[in-house]
């Protein structure tokens, strides 16, 4: 069964074809309107249009997106969107004519990853995403684990612990939802370059940030040491709370040189005692991962509760 799923983010849409195998076909990508939920939706109607002119029939459509949906309103949950508060299904179906499954995207890399992927046959796999922002999914036994209120694993908004504030000097850095200290103020791709600044660096890209300290950069390098003792601390509530066997990274910041190797050598300093390690791997499906692992619940979906055209 050929599927498609859309990958929702603050910056763009993304749509994909997939075939038989969850080979990607085709992609088309659009800007994210960000002024309404009008014009949010109808951005996403046009994309759900091209994959039906594409693939030359109606098809099983997944959303991963960045938020939640409520499980028991149906409401829209998210900072980076115009859709807090939105009804989806009413409102999806308004332009595909009828709902489609919509899956948090860090939860749509680890079922990704989970079935084919990294983590492929692990019985509890974690997929964290390094972006614009950090989030985390979970999926039991190859499956999407249930949850009551739709946002596990939200991990970049759990607070950084005091103890690692403290180790590197720092303060209670303001986070996009509005409060101070959360996880995702210091690690993501933006927390990076925050981060060097506040060491005297400036604003510098992440990337260039790697090559100043692998060409020997001492200054870089403290910086990236910081970086991967606070995300190792991250690493550690993690295991501490879902004892995860792999966690699947992705996002634009797992691209970073050394990145995986830098998180393996900072976690066991941060693990308490006797605890598990967990196996750290780069997504094998890259940036697809996502609207594979949307596409991929589609057609579990479609395969489980038929739907009619």
């Amino acid at each position: 069964m050929i599927c498609a799923g859309l990958d929702i983010g603050g910056t763009k849409i993304e749509a994909r074809l997939f075939d038989a195998d969850l080979q990607a076909t085709h992609s088309h990508r659009v800007p994210t309107p960000r002024a309404s939920a009008d014009a949010f939706f109808a951005a996403v109607g046009e994309q759900v249009a091209w994959l039906r002119e594409r693939a030359g029939a109606d098809l099983p459509i997944g959303i991963a997106m960045t938020g939640v949906v409520e499980p028991d309103t149906g409401l829209a949950q998210t900072a980076n969107l115009p859709i807090s508060g939105q009804p989806m299904a009413e409102r999806l179906t308004a332009v595909a004519g009828r709902p489609l499954p919509v899956m948090n995207d860090s939860m749509a890399l680890a079922f990704s990853e989970a079935n084919g992927g990294a983590a492929d046959g692990a019985a509890a796999v974690v997929g964290l995403i390094f972006g614009t922002g950090v989030a985390a999914g979970i999926c039991v036994d190859g499956r999407p684990a249930a949850r009551y209120g739709g946002i596990a694993a939200e991990l970049g908004h759990c607070g950084m612990p005091a103890r690692a504030l403290d180790r590197h000097g720092l303060g209670l850095w303001r986070c996009g939802c509005g409060r101070d200290g959360c996880i995702e103020a210091y690690i993501p791709g933006p927390g990076l370059i925050r981060l060097a600044a506040h060491m005297g660096l400036g604003e510098i890209a992440p990337p260039e940030l790697a090559a100043r300290a692998a060409g020997g950069d001492a200054q870089a390098e403290a910086v990236l040491a910081t970086w991967a003792d606070l995300s190792a601390e991250a690493l550690e509530i993690l295991q501490m709370t879902i004892d995860p066997q792999i966690v699947v990274l992705g996002g634009g910041l797992s691209q970073m040189p050394g990145f995986v190797e830098r998180l393996e050598a900072a976690l066991p300093a941060r693990l308490m005692p006797g605890t598990p390690r967990p196996i750290l791997r780069l997504a094998r499906h890259g940036d697809a991962s996502g609207v594979r692992g949307a596409a991929l619940l589609a057609r579990m979906a479609a395969a489980e509760q038929p739907w009619t055209c």
